[in-house]
This record gives C-alpha cells, sequence and structure tokens, in this order.
C-alpha cells in the first residue's frame, strides 16, 4: 500500500521559483521484491527537480541491481545521498520485539553488503555523496548547500567542519541549505539547525513501524520524540512561521518504503515517499 505523501514547504528565499524534492528512504529491497520497484521507478512522472534518498536500500546481498532498477529513471535528475545502517551489513533474524526497547541497536554480524558497488553507481550518475561532507547543486536559479552524515545509528557521524565562506550567487540566483542524515538522531538535528540549514529531511524511524490509532507510533528506533517519527515538523521547536523567524528548521522524516526481511509487517503505517514542493517564503 505504498503512497506518496505531499507537502508544501515555504524555505525558498523571496521569488524564487518552486522546487520539487522527492524524497525517499528506506527501501530495503530484497530481489523479489518487483511491486517496489515498479512503484518507485513511476514516481519520475512526477518530474521531481531533485531527488534525495536517506540511506537503507538494500536488504539483501543480491539487491544492488533491483536498487539501481527502481532508481533509474530518476539517476538522470540532479540528486543526493547517504547511506544507513542496512546499506553497510545485511539483516539478520532477532527477536523482534528487541525493536520496541528504548535503543534497538544490536551488534552487527560482520556481513558485508555490497555497499561499494552502489555507491559507484549514484557517484556515476551524478548523485552527490554526502557521507560526513558538503556538497553543492545548482538547480536552475537555486543553489542547494548541501551537508551530510553517515548513519548516526551506527555512530559514523562526523559533522563536517563550517565551509569556507562562498562566493554571493549572481542576483537572480537563490540558496538553499539542506541538511541529509539517515537516522534523525538529536545531536544530528542540532548541528545541522545550528549550521542554518532551512530543510532536514530523514528516514530510518519507519514512522515506528507499529503505530496505535490516536497515539500514533510506538517508538523511533533513535532519540527522537514519538510526535516526529514521521511527516513534515520543526526542529527544534514548531514549524517556522512563514516568515521564518521561529528560530527552527523545517525536518522531514520519511516512515519508507519497506521493512526488515524478518519483521515484514506495518501497522497503521503505511510505506512512503515524500513529493516537498519548496516555495519562496512569506514576505
Amino acid at each position: 500500500m505504498f503512497t506518496l505523501r505531499r507537502h508544501t514547504v515555504p524555505v525558498l528565499p523571496a521569488g524564487a521559483r518552486p522546487l520539487r524534492l522527492l524524497h525517499l528512504s528506506d527501501l530495503h529491497l530484497t530481489p523479489s521484491q518487483r511491486h517496489k520497484v515498479a512503484w518507485v521507478r513511476d514516481l519520475a512522472r512526477y518530474e521531481p527537480d531533485v531527488v534525495v534518498t536517506t540511506g537503507d536500500n538494500l536488504a539483501h546481498p543480491d539487491a544492488v541491481p533491483g536498487v539501481l532498477e527502481a532508481y533509474a529513471p530518476l539517476l538522470d535528475l540532479p540528486g543526493a545521498f547517504v547511506l544507513g545502517s542496512n546499506d553497510y551489513f545485511a539483516p539478520k533474524p532477532k527477536n523482534p520485539a528487541r525493536y520496541l526497547l528504548p535503543d534497538a541497536r544490536t551488534e552487527m554480524d560482520h556481513s558485508p553488503l555490497p555497499t561499494p558497488e552502489l555507491t559507484a553507481a549514484f557517484r556515476a550518475a551524478g548523485w552527490k555523496d554526502l557521507t560526513n561532507r558538503r556538497d553543492l547543486l545548482e538547480i536552475g536559479g537555486t543553489r542547494i548547500d548541501l551537508v551530510g552524515v553517515d548513519d548516526p545509528h551506527l555512530d559514523r557521524d562526523r559533522f563536517p567542519a563550517a565551509a569556507p565562506r562562498a562566493e554571493a550567487p549572481p542576483a537572480d540566483h537563490s540558496v538553499l541549505h539542506l541538511g541529509v542524515t539517515h537516522a534523525p538522531y538529536t545531536r544530528v538535528l542540532d548541528a545541522m539547525h545550528a549550521d542554518g540549514c532551512d530543510l532536514v529531511v530523514a528516514g530510518h524511524t519507519h514512522g515506528g513501524q507499529l503505530c496505535l490509532p490516536f497515539y500514533g507510533a510506538l517508538v523511533t528506533n533513535c532519540d527522537l520524540d514519538r510526535g516526529r517519527a514521521s511527516g513534515l515538523h520543526g526542529w527544534p521547536g514548531p514549524p517556522p512561521d512563514g516568515d521564518g523567524v521561529a528560530g527552527s528548521t523545517w525536518l522531514n522524516v520519511s516512515a519508507g518504503l519497506g521493512t526488515s526481511p524478518y519483521a515484514p509487517v506495518r501497522f497503521a503505517c503505511r510505506p512512503e515517499a515524500s513529493l516537498l514542493t519548496l516555495v519562496a517564503r512569506e514576505r
């Protein structure tokens, strides 16, 4: 029951033309999931301007060809990526109840996945690798300053040093500062907010994966509060108002498109991708 969540986010300077950002996360793909591959491929018909994936693409050692097939119509577009734990290590059977504990991390079984093959294909397509680094995209009249970290769930995040002051963009250009992380741990969100990010995108939570009506997510699998387990919110406080004066950064947490193959169940939490229409802030 895949669904596309749509949000309008006022993060661009006044007068900037809107941009469509497609946010994908947590495919957890196995070779047999042909319906998921077809659904992701079909997202190209929405004509996004930029694609960002926040990791956990893989759930099987032989899944890289399927991931690249799913993303193929999108790889011609400007894009950026970070990785999650399941891009590095294959999932293994474990007690599903472990996920409900405050910190569901377990020791990895050292069964590495073909991560270099995946990242090489992304980079060959021109997508920006934001593994503890900064980069830049130019899309139409907008410069997107990017900052990203490696997976905080594995404690691999090393926030990159502040970039040298860039030259001012041309007068007819606008600037967006975008933060990208797999897991929305508060230390990373705080660092990106302090860095001046207008918008942060993250995944990892699966939207709680198991939700209760009128209560929401049971857990987030990190130290993010349950109220922000998925969807568009503000960080650290409420979403910024139209003038951006509330002191918060916009935060989109995707509930993602998959699950571990050993716990393939969602309840009251549909798998999703996000289409964010970035528009100018109110004057």
